[in-house]
């Protein structure tokens, strides 16, 4: 086995779906926009997903809540995967399509946001927790991949990433994630020269 051609063959592809998403910069900087006007309404940022994306709901709400690079105070986010009792009760006693928006009935207010993610824009407990949204108004950005699936009629901004490959898109998924929280970052960054 050629280890060396899998590494350049996996890092090749890669490279060229990064290529491809730089025509998502419009969608990108409305989802930033979107999150710091929140932010600065005294909302909270809601992120939501499975496997690999319940991964990376995790590490972009931990960015936020933490520091991404720069120095600011905590700012208010939550991945509603990492409760495991919450998942696995409301899974057994409502079925795992509800264990998303059975959690945002319980803590979303009008002036949240979310982010919702799903490389296939398909994911139903996804779908059920965006139909809960816009029941009752909230804003949603959209990560998904491949045509976007049910999440493009749902999502305020569904943001598609133009592969079919679920490496790939979750590669491109963390990137947004972190272009995200850099733009929020440079927004509430506090200056800590001295003077």
């Amino acid at each position: 086995m050629n280890f060396k051609k899998i590494i350049e063959s996996e890092f090749n592809a890669h490279l060229e779906v990064v290529k491809n998403i730089l025509s998502l910069r419009d969608h990108i900087e409305y989802a930033s926009k979107e999150c710091i006007k929140i932010l600065r309404n005294s909302g909270k940022i809601v992120i939501f997903g499975n496997g690999g994306s319940a991964a990376d709901s995790q590490h972009i709400a931990a960015e936020l809540v933490g520091r991404f690079k720069n120095e600011r105070t905590g700012l208010p986010a939550i991945a509603i995967t990492t409760d495991s009792s919450a998942l696995t009760s409301i899974a057994n006693d409502f079925g795992y399509e509800f264990v998303f928006a059975r959690q945002l009935e319980a803590i979303l207010s009008p002036n949240d946001i979310v982010i919702a993610i799903s490389t296939s824009g398909n994911s139903t407990n996804v779908i059920n927790a965006l139909n809960y949204c816009n029941s009752i108004g909230v804003k949603s950005i959209g990560l998904s991949g491949g045509c976007g699936g049910t999440m493009n009629d749902l999502c305020d901004i569904n943001i598609v990433i133009p592969s079919n490959e679920t490496p790939r898109i979750q590669e491109m998924h963390i990137l947004i994630g972190h272009t995200i929280c850099q733009i929020i970052d440079d927004e509430f960054s506090i200056n800590l020269s001295k003077s």
